[in-house]
């Protein structure tokens, strides 16, 4: 069995009027309304104790039973990124080539996007972000890790949150498969690739497509 948690006094939390939560709210969705995934990156440097603390930020997510079953690997190293390029564009080739059905590149054809990525070593830092299927207890023992991929992929969130208060742009690929990236960043095996995030700042005179998000009566219902 695992050990319980200690029960402590919940964290201090604020308590706004209700004309402050409509103000904070309002400015927080004009601010991720500003988000857009960009695909032309600087080189400009960012430093690392940016990201590092936006990384921190995705380590708050919640998780199933707290087993906070996320791996975050941080690249900078040109070698690295050049591999993870060189890797990626193979299965990205092999993707518009072969394994694309034509109604997903019907989809995708409006965006713009190919097989070519050199934002992966554009960019001044990659994420690449792990699922672990368990974990491993302080005796030994191992514990599989439930709700695993619905965690991770609310501490992604989080992250590109973050990334977007910090300032700074992002672009999430998932090329398939990415077993490459258990290889080039010597992950052990119960680490699943769930995503690669590319972070800095835009290019000069970047574009992006002009799309819109769909309307709030498009995405929820009210019983």
């Amino acid at each position: 069995m695992i050990d319980k948690f200690q029960q402590i006094p919940l964290p201090y939390l604020p308590e706004y009027s209700s004309k402050e939560m409509q103000q904070r709210s309002q400015i927080f969705f004009e601010n991720l309304s500003a988000r857009r995934t960009i695909r032309n990156f600087s080189d400009k440097p960012i430093p690392r104790d940016v990201i590092e603390k936006c990384i921190k930020t995705a380590g708050t997510a919640p998780s199933g039973a707290n087993m906070q079953p996320w791996h975050f690997v941080l690249i900078s190293d040109l070698e690295i990124k050049r591999k993870i390029r060189i890797a990626a564009e193979k299965e990205e080739k092999e993707f518009y080539k072969n394994r694309a059905p034509k109604e997903w590149l019907e989809a995708l054809d409006p965006l713009g996007t190919d097989d070519q990525k050199p934002y992966l070593e554009t960019a001044p830092w990659l994420i690449a972000i792990f699922m672990q299927r368990y974990g491993n207890l302080s005796d030994g023992r191992k514990v599989k890790h439930y709700y695993g991929l619905e965690s991770v992929g609310i501490a992604t969130g989080m992250l590109i949150t973050a990334i977007h208060n910090a300032g700074l742009a992002s672009l999430t690929h998932t090329p398939s498969p990415m077993s490459f990236l258990n290889i080039i960043l010597k992950r052990p095996i119960n680490e699943r690739p769930f995503l690669l995030l590319v972070v800095g700042h835009p290019a000069k005179n970047t574009k992006v497509p002009n799309i819109n998000r769909k309307p709030l009566d498009n995405i929820l219902t009210e019983f």
